[in-house]
């Protein structure tokens, strides 16, 4: 599938700070099942871009504007070519080993009520990964999915106290799941075209890794696996590591298109 995208950031400035330094991430890579057919980041006033690496293994871009000025808009556009592989990521870039996204965090923290609903889901089921995609598809029938709503900042006991729920807090709540059935689990960030559509609005989803197979991509908003309609972008531990710009405090931000 070739999936077009255009994704618009607007920042405003703090007053009194006359200097923005942010890491974007932004950027797709290559691996088996996606490529790169063009890509670019433009910014609409005289700034500074620097291309590196976190240490997720995510492309960044690093971005220094000098002057202040009322706005900064960043846009993203480019094109992509995927493939079906029904979630598994194979040839990508990985700089950790896989116990490590057992960890939880602030907003991934490990809890009571996920944890048995987690058990609950996997029950009956033969090996992780049936069990992965039963917690997929028990977290796409228990919320309603606020698709077009930005997250409210809830971690993830929080949001699965709720009844409608944002992809970003399906994916927090699905690494916490995972995570309890002693199953690695990441965050990730990227874009999807959704209804046939061919053009990407921004999103988030999660990956677990199977012993054997390696990272699978469970998307709870759909209930199913990524296929060819996603566009992968950063991988982390929770969102925070995910998110498409960080970095010093510089105002408020507006994402077009944001469905996390």
């Amino acid at each position: 599938m070739r999936i077009a995208i255009e994704h618009q950031i607007v920042h405003r400035p703090n007053p009194g700070r006359p200097t923005m330094v942010q890491m974007l991430r932004l950027t797709p890579e290559n691996f088996d099942d996606q490529t790169v057919a063009h890509w670019r980041i433009d910014v609409d006033c005289d700034a500074r871009l620097r291309r590196g690496q976190d240490g997720f293994g995510n492309a960044v871009t690093m971005l220094y504007v000098e002057g202040a000025p009322e706005t900064v808009t960043i846009t993203a556009t480019g094109e992509v070519l995927t493939s079906d592989a029904h979630g598994l990521i194979h040839g990508a870039t990985e700089t950790l080993p896989p116990a490590l996204f057992l960890r939880s965090t602030p907003v991934t923290p490990g809890d009571a009520a996920i944890t048995a609903f987690a058990a609950q889901a996997a029950l009956g089921t033969e090996g992780p990964l049936a069990a992965l995609h039963a917690l997929n598809l028990a977290l796409h029938r228990r919320f309603t999915i606020a698709r077009d709503v930005p997250a409210k900042g809830l971690d993830a006991a929080q949001a699965f106290a709720e009844e409608t729920a944002s992809p970003c807090d399906l994916a927090h709540i699905f690494c916490v799941g995972a995570r309890s059935l002693g199953i690695p689990a990441r965050y990730v960030s990227g874009f999807a075209a959704w209804d046939g559509e061919t053009r990407g609005q921004a999103h988030c989803w999660a990956e677990a890794h199977v012993e054997g197979l390696g990272w699978i991509g469970f998307d709870p908003s759909t209930g199913f696996s990524p296929q060819d309609a996603h566009v992968r972008v950063a991988v982390a531990l929770d969102a925070t590591g995910a998110a498409a710009v960080a970095g010093e405090p510089w105002g408020q931000a507006k994402a077009s298109g944001e469905d996390q």
